[in-house]
């Protein structure tokens, strides 16, 4: 089977990218990878670490143009006779990805979890209803795109560097014109942090948000927040995580301060672990939790991050 792969970098590569590429390996295949953004030749080169045999690079492109980057791919899937194209299931993929559909005839299956089972054709395991449930879809067309849950799969290199090439995408003139672009704080993204410390109004104030910040801290994680949070100002909202706001599925969530609404729980019943810490045991957000701490944020902060970093201690 002939894969192509979708990335978009910025001078390193992304840990979304590296776990396509990983997802790729693991169906098996000839593994293609075509690249926009500011990644250099050896950079890009790495991901043959991955499972990819080649990367196609046309740095022209702008992420934020979903035409541009539907062109780009359509030409890349027929110079390379792809039967199947490969995204993380991120902001671009679901701008891009059903335009690639229409445009290839070919059948897309959004936000899998798992590889294709190919026993009895080809069906993948994929989250449905907001990450309530899994569902398993078929799919016939010939040719079949896939995006694939961020953290579902942890990057593995297990080969060598691959060869870069320059690729002329013909993607045309640009439908929109970029006027300024602001990167999210931090050092961790929050789709692909492994470890997140969230809070809510249950904080009182931004002025409280600083033993948030030094659990996460400890524990080399990204913080994020609930929406009304968000809404009146205490933190920007690229932090904001639900079903309105950015979908995680981190190792391990806490959640302090944050009743647990189901518009909140959608962005993040993805999560490997949650913690919950919150004064009222009759909180909805315990029924999801796989630990829960009855007790006030103010006193169970503090010595959650004490305890961390004495077991960090401990470990050197």
């Amino acid at each position: 089977m002939n894969i192509l792969v979708y990335i978009n970098t910025s001078n390193a590569l992304a840990k979304s990218a590296l776990e396509v590429v990983t997802y790729a390996s693991k169906i098996g295949g000839n593994i293609t990878v075509v690249a926009t953004g500011a990644a250099d030749d050896a950079t890009l080169a790495k991901l043959g670490e991955y499972g990819a045999q080649k990367v196609l690079v046309d740095r022209s492109a702008s992420a934020e143009d979903a035409q541009q980057i539907t062109r780009l791919i359509a030409k890349a899937a027929d110079t390379t006779g792809a039967e199947l194209i490969i995204f993380s299931h991120d902001l671009v993929a679901k701008a891009v990805a059903p335009r690639l559909s229409v445009r290839l005839k070919a059948g897309l299956i959004s936000g899998a979890v798992d590889v294709p089972n190919t026993a009895n054709g080809f069906v993948v395991k994929v989250n449905v209803f907001s990450g309530k449930a899994y569902g398993q879809v078929a799919v016939t067309s010939a040719k079949k795109i896939i995006s694939l849950l961020p953290n579902s799969f942890q990057p593995a290199a297990t080969g060598a560097a691959c060869g870069v090439e320059a690729f002329d995408g013909a993607v045309g003139a640009a439908a929109i014109k970029v006027v300024e672009t602001k990167k999210p704080e931090g050092a961790i993204p929050l789709p692909e942090a492994e470890l997140v410390v969230s809070a809510g109004r249950g904080m009182k104030g931004p002025e409280n948000w600083g033993m948030v910040e030094d659990l996460a801290s400890a524990l080399g994680a990204a913080t994020a927040c609930s929406r009304p949070v968000a809404d009146i100002g205490w933190r920007p909202h690229h932090e904001h995580v639900g079903q309105t706001g950015v979908a995680i599925r981190p190792n391990l969530y806490i959640a302090a301060g944050i009743s647990g609404a189901i518009q909140h729980l959608a962005g993040v019943n993805g999560s490997k672990v949650i913690v919950v810490i919150n004064t009222d045991p009759e909180a909805p957000f315990f029924k999801a939790a796989d630990y829960g701490v009855v007790g006030d944020a103010f006193d169970v902060l503090p010595k959650f991050t004490e305890a961390v970093k004495k077991f960090r201690a401990s470990q050197h």
